[in-house]
């Protein structure tokens, strides 16, 4: 467990991953919850295994998708590679649940009773570099003046606190609904899918928190998607999933832009 400033802390290259950063698509995408990853320096939280590898650590199987569709889409990519129980990125600094003492039924023990210093360490060496390094590629996109959408890929367990979840896939969104309004229209029209709007979370969750910074403050089209983790478990269906959600960002991205070029 972090235990100040002369604790060995860990470097921004291990902290932050940006991968594609030239890539010319329509898209920037984000993956707060990619891995669920502890850094040596903060040991197992006091977590066992079982625990350290749930959906409370991260997003199952939301990296492949992300990793999917930027691929299809030449999209950058930006991820933290700790887990969201070391200091959540898709949370404010100030808000109660960035760094987490309970999650869903689970204590984290060694996050209670940080200090001013050790809470600050952690936004320094993860959190701040995160959005630094997502606010640097959308100052580059813009310069260049490459049409930009921000999405961000998250995923949610099938059962919450003993209450089952009936939706696929959810679409969430905030003040821009461009986006989202499209991916709802076209996932709504398969038979075979429950799409959650604004399920099975929203912004009024503190869930918006990368989106409402870095694209609604810009003007940006933005939306997050939230699959359930159980329909992306395996390399085939993160596969398909993906698939499944370029056909609709690219027709989202037309509609938003125009034609490619």
């Amino acid at each position: 467990m972090l235990a100040g400033p002369s604790h060995p802390f860990i470097a921004q290259a291990e902290a932050i991953a940006v991968e594609n950063a030239a890539g010319r698509g329509r898209l920037l995408l984000v993956c707060d919850h990619a891995v669920k990853d502890l850094p040596a320096v903060f040991g197992d939280l006091g977590l066992d295994a079982d625990a350290r590898a749930s959906h409370i650590a991260w997003d199952p199987g939301a990296l492949p998708v992300s990793r999917g569709i930027a691929a299809a889409m030449d999209a950058p990519l930006v991820f933290p590679r700790v887990s969201r129980l070391v200091i959540d990125c898709n949370r404010s600094p100030d808000a109660p649940d960035s760094i987490v003492t309970l999650s869903e039924n689970t204590v984290i023990a060694a996050n209670d009773g940080l200090g001013d210093e050790a809470r600050l360490a952690r936004v320094g060496a993860i959190y701040s570099p995160f959005h630094a390094a997502v606010d640097a590629l959308i100052d580059t996109r813009l310069t260049r003046r490459l049409p930009t959408a921000v999405v961000a890929v998250h995923s949610f367990t099938p059962v919450y606190r003993g209450k089952a979840r009936p939706w696929h896939v959810g679409i969430l969104s905030n003040r821009d609904r461009r986006l989202a309004d499209h991916l709802i229209a076209g996932l709504g029209a398969e038979a075979d899918l429950v799409v959650g709007d604004n399920e099975p979370y929203s912004p009024a969750d503190r869930v918006y928190h990368t989106l409402e910074r870095h694209a609604e403050a810009r003007g940006l089209p933005c939306v997050m998607i939230e699959l359930r983790n159980d329909l992306i478990a395996t390399p085939a269906t993160q596969a398909a999933w993906a698939r499944h959600l370029v056909r609709h960002l690219e027709s989202g991205c037309a509609e938003l832009f125009g034609p490619p070029a």
